[in-house]
């Protein structure tokens, strides 16, 4: 028996799955602090933002997304302190329209490879078609080589064809006079 006896590991623990009921109500909940948040900041003029806000159905702006992701939830000091750090990079979603689909997509070098595989591929058939490789130069060697022996074997079998029909008719024709 192992040190210590037995010991379950966390890793067979049962796993807590948020509802989506539950998750509606943390999201209406953290809108209505933000809005409360607002109310303060703005002072009168945010009962009138409040209305609008709450006629929007949830998601449907993309206006309240966009505001939502510049403003991160702060732990700690952090919203005490501003920091400026030159090697974070912020992640910023791109709309559709930003997109630039006329600028040229920059392979990667085993992309690049790929693509100069497949060209030179191509142009060696295309030389391979056209005989001027050695190997179709061989190809086509051994072909007229094997035509050659080919018309030859067709000749001498007429040949021997021949020989037995001639063999046959004057075999036919002493078959013939000997009956008469």
């Amino acid at each position: 028996m192992p040190k210590g006896g037995k010991k379950s590991g966390h890793k067979g623990r049962a796993r807590m799955y948020t509802s989506p009921e539950e998750i509606d109500a943390q999201m209406k909940a953290e809108k209505e602090r933000k809005q409360q948040e607002q109310e303060e900041a703005d002072g009168g003029d945010g009962a009138a933002q409040t209305d609008l806000a709450e006629d929007k159905l949830p998601g449907s702006g993309s206006e309240d997304s966009d505001d939502e992701s510049s403003e991160r939830k702060r732990a700690g000091v952090e919203g005490l302190i501003e920091i400026e750090n030159p090697n974070r990079v912020s992640q910023k979603s791109k709309k559709v329209t930003q997109i630039e689909l006329e600028e040229p997509k920059q392979l990667s070098r085993r992309e690049r490879e790929e693509i100069e595989k497949q060209k030179a591929k191509e142009r060696y058939m295309k030389m391979h078609l056209a005989g001027k490789t050695d190997q179709a130069k061989a190809d086509l060697a051994r072909l007229a080589i094997i035509r050659k022996q080919r018309e030859e074997a067709a000749r001498k079998k007429e040949e021997e064809k021949k020989a037995k029909e001639a063999a046959a008719a004057a075999a036919r024709g002493i078959d013939s006079l000997s009956l008469k």
